[in-house]
């Protein structure tokens, strides 16, 4: 089969392949689930996720590696985050067999879907678990479904790495001890309004601060943010209830520590002591690492390593990353699982 893309042109948006894998959970199981070519979800009106949000997703990536394999990478931290999210709405957990299983097959039976290495492109994999079933009350579906799809996206950088602003938003994202450590539909349509004011004005996103204080810097847009110090040996990330916790960053974390020789901490990072960093970024499956040219605080704005040039660092963390995903760099024990 031959797939008529035009690979190093594409970019993040949706595009129908030919097969995605879908399972029903009723009667207190999950079927075995299997592959079939219908894009379409077909559910009742009286579905909890189209009324109270009962639902959940993931995101992570296939790669094609120099030799043809296929890589995916870390999907059973996804797994295990998705088991996360289906806790906290009362959904019935994905085992991580399961997901992992559904995963590889959506990606085989798409393969020719996965962008050519060295174009920069990957297949971004969308499992997502939704209540499903006749229902009026605030009350958990009856019934379930869990699917995977796939699209073949570009690299997030056409031109390379390129540090951008971002701006300081009253809104929050997610209340205390609510739904921001997991990844729920809510956290997202509740961002648009901030997301929207922050490009209206030219920057790339908005910052989110604790909801508590709002003194401390916790995601950036659909993001986890990370600081390298002036003196380019630590490697900084925040920590808090309310962040979502991104398979991204803890693994820079790791490669930060293990591959850099940099200390590593999560911990308070406060709106008005960005002075101590000398470079900083936003991280996630997306992007891998946008660098953060300047944050925008009111009056203030806060330029870090350069507003067009990223930073040695995060040049490095990127290079190491992105360099295990395609198979070009060695990996740390079970992070690339093959398709075969």
């Amino acid at each position: 089969m031959s797939v008529e893309i035009d690979w190093k042109n594409l970019g993040f948006s949706y595009i129908k392949t030919p097969f995605r894998y879908i399972s029903y959970w009723k009667d207190g199981q999950w079927d075995n689930g299997q592959l079939t070519e219908d894009n379409k979800v077909y559910i009742s009106e009286g579905s909890t996720a189209l009324h109270y949000g009962q639902t959940a997703f993931e995101g992570l990536k296939a790669y094609r590696c120099k030799d043809g394999s296929i890589n995916l990478f870390r999907p059973d931290e996804n797994a295990k985050r998705l088991m996360q999210s289906c806790q906290r709405l009362l959904m019935p957990e994905v085992p991580i067999d399961k997901f992992v299983d559904a995963v590889k097959q959506a990606v085989k039976a798409n393969e020719e879907y996965i962008p050519p290495y060295g174009t920069g492109g990957s297949l971004y994999i969308r499992p997502y678990i939704i209540g499903v079933g006749d229902n009026i009350g605030v009350a958990p579906a009856p019934e379930y479904i869990f699917s995977v799809f796939v699209v073949p996206v570009g690299a997030y950088f056409k031109g390379g790495l390129t540090p951008t602003r971002f701006i300081v938003t009253e809104y929050d994202r997610a209340a205390p001890r609510g739904t921001g450590s997991v990844k729920v539909g809510g956290n997202y349509a509740s961002g648009y309004k901030a997301g929207k004011e922050a490009k209206q004005a030219g920057y790339s996103d908005a910052v989110y601060l604790d909801p508590q204080t709002h003194t401390k810097i916790e995601e950036i847009g659909a993001a986890n943010f990370f600081g390298i110090t002036k003196d380019g040996k630590k490697f900084v990330t925040p920590k808090s209830p309310s962040i979502l916790p991104s398979i991204t960053k803890y693994s820079l974390l790791y490669l930060a520590k293990e591959r850099l020789g940099l200390d590593v901490e999560e911990g308070d990072i406060y709106i008005d002591a960005l002075d101590q960093f000398s470079e900083a970024g936003a991280c996630g499956t997306a992007a891998v690492i946008s660098p953060i040219g300047g944050i925008q605080n009111g009056d203030n704005l806060h330029v870090f390593y350069s507003e067009t040039e990223v930073g040695p660092v995060t040049q490095r963390l990127y290079d190491e990353l992105v360099g295990i995903q395609y198979g070009d760099v060695p990996a740390p024990d079970n992070w690339i699982v093959k398709v075969d």
